[in-house]
């Protein structure tokens, strides 16, 4: 399966490789990718705020008082996404293009730095496996 994975991203890396005509500087590339950030969370606030089939409603994250007596797996589940609702067809299509968007200029940038996005992936799934809950991002 991992042969198959590292095809697809690297057949998208191609691609965009292929289709990058306007946009080929650095400079470019790296506000384009910066603009679809922008983009995709700009259409999380329109699913809340536009059309309304999500809620953001946060506030603090709740702590136990003495952290001695919780593991990090106790943590993990008072935890809260502050997100209440599920995406309406509509607003997942367009978060959904958005983040293709950014897939898109991610692929470009490592295009340009001559850096392959599945090693990259890799790299960090190894990292994060190895740091386990130490991560804690």
């Amino acid at each position: 399966m991992s042969d198959l994975r590292s095809t697809i991203t690297d057949e998208f890396q191609y691609t965009v490789e292929n289709l990058l005509v306007r946009n080929k500087s650095i400079l470019d590339q790296i506000t384009k990718y910066q603009d679809s950030c922008s983009r995709v969370n700009r259409n999380i606030v329109k699913a809340t705020t536009h059309c309304g089939c999500i809620k953001i409603l946060a506030d603090k994250q709740k702590y136990p008082d003495n952290d001695s007596d919780f593991s990090l797996e106790d943590l993990k589940p008072m935890m809260n996404d502050h997100i209440q609702g599920d995406l309406c067809e509509n607003c997942r299509d367009l978060i959904e293009k958005e983040i293709g968007r950014n897939l898109f200029y991610l692929a470009s940038l490592c295009n340009t730095l001559d850096l392959n996005l599945y090693d990259i992936i890799i790299k960090e799934l190894n990292r994060v496996r190895m740091l386990g809950k130490f991560t804690l991002r």
